[in-house]
């Protein structure tokens, strides 16, 4: 997509993704990478300290590779449950990038070991449904706040709240559905009360995933994921992080972004528009499948 150094339209961008250690956060703070921008990836895991989920990837190694794909990588490890972390992390961004934050995605999750699937909320562990709005609200929230004062000083900005599914629609469990439903609203209220600041917010949401973690459930390696099909025959509508993150790139690079401000946006919806592929030439549309095999979209 920005392949070249002449072709490089968010160069000069400062950029903050929040959750960026792997899976969709990893694949947008790459592809703002690609197209130049500085990117501030933040999380818990870092080389030697893994988050609770110990898994391998690290906030480093997103850094890493931002950089080497033409953008300039700034891990900073962030826990963004502890307000003066993330208070921290946006006074650094002032002093080292003289005031300028130009977008913010919010991306922090943390509920991969939390969500009971095909069991009602009231057998649930209480603990893991809270502990879920913990995680992915309320940091989302803490975030935004000391976020939002660097924008509007410079009076421009945009926020986007990366979901799941673009609709209220019941998503197989409470707290999942209860999460993911309230970063639309999030980005929503957002851009209400943002727009006389020339602050665009959307929300946005990646198809069927082809994160670190998908493709070691299905056992296979990003090489052979069609090998996963035999397990999910959805899955050969899937997508890499990268085609949300190409989708992130193209609205920040889009002069007339804040048009869209207050909607439910999707990596499939955007290709169309903006005509991005995958890393793999493949153009995946969650929406038309969906609708060809009978499935509700969220």
């Amino acid at each position: 997509m920005f392949n070249n150094d002449e072709n490089k339209p968010l160069k000069g961008v400062v950029a903050v993704v929040a959750g960026a250690t792997r899976g969709a956060g990893r694949g947008i703070a790459v592809m703002l990478g690609s197209a130049g921008a500085t990117v501030y990836c933040t999380g818990r895991s870092v080389r030697g300290n893994a988050s609770d989920l110990n898994r391998e990837e690290t906030i480093e190694e997103t850094a890493e590779m931002v950089t080497v794909r033409g953008g300039i990588g700034i891990p900073v490890r962030t826990d963004h449950t502890e307000e003066e972390e993330v208070r921290a992390l946006f006074e650094r961004v002032r002093e080292e990038q003289q005031g300028r934050l130009d977008l913010l995605v919010n991306d922090i999750w943390g509920g991969e070991k939390l969500t009971h699937w095909g069991t009602p909320f009231w057998e649930q562990p209480l603990h893991d449904g809270l502990l879920m709005q913990e995680r992915a609200i309320r940091t989302h929230l803490i975030t935004s706040h000391y976020a939002v004062p660097l924008m509007i000083e410079n009076e421009k900005g945009l926020i986007i709240e990366v979901t799941d599914g673009s609709t209220y629609n019941y998503r197989g469990n409470l707290y999942y559905s209860l999460v993911k439903i309230s970063q639309i609203h999030l980005a929503a209220s957002m851009a209400e009360e943002l727009r006389p600041h020339h602050i665009t917010a959307v929300s946005l949401s990646p198809g069927f995933l082809r994160s670190e973690q998908m493709l070691e459930y299905f056992g296979v390696d990003e090489a052979h994921w069609r090998d996963a099909v035999k397990q999910e025959p959805h899955y050969i509508e899937s997508e890499t992080p990268y085609f949300v993150g190409k989708a992130v790139a193209a609205l920040a690079a889009d002069p007339h972004v804040s048009l869209k401000s207050g909607q439910a946006l999707t990596s499939w919806g955007l290709s169309d528009e903006y005509g991005y592929c995958d890393e793999d030439g493949r153009k995946p549309h969650w929406g038309n499948y969906a609708k060809k095999q009978g499935l509700s979209i969220n």
